[in-house]
């Protein structure tokens, strides 16, 4: 094998070893403290979506269905997180989201956040 062939392998290698970490990193992102770390900081792009009511499953008539429900103290521990951000937590106001009603949060490959509110 030449020189080049055993540099490109070795590059190859090298790269798939730093892909396995930075997607070792992304798994942890949407856990519940995870996403509170990231909330307590965040500056990006996000969006809103909302649910229906988790209390009353019956009231499924907007929203997906599928998205992750959270326990209530980790509701409670993003919604604090949000607080904990005045940046954050006035551009959600501007958009007219109520904090109290963000039930849920994940965060997307591309860094942006999506809010889930009742």
């Amino acid at each position: 094998m030449n020189r080049v062939a055993k540099i490109a392998i070795a590059a190859a290698f090298s790269s798939l070893a730093f892909a396995g970490i930075s997607r070792a990193e992304s798994l942890g992102m949407n856990t519940e403290r995870g996403i509170e770390q990231t909330l307590r900081s965040f500056q990006g792009d996000f969006n809103i979506q909302p649910v229906y009511d988790w209390h009353n499953l019956d009231d499924q008539t907007t929203g997906p269905r599928s998205v992750l429900q959270r326990s209530q103290s980790a509701v409670h521990a993003i919604q604090a997180s949000i607080d904990a951000n005045r940046s954050l937590a006035h551009k959600l106001n501007n958009d007219g989201v109520n904090i109290r009603n963000v039930v849920n949060a994940e965060q997307a490959a591309d860094g942006s956040i999506t809010f889930y509110v009742r």
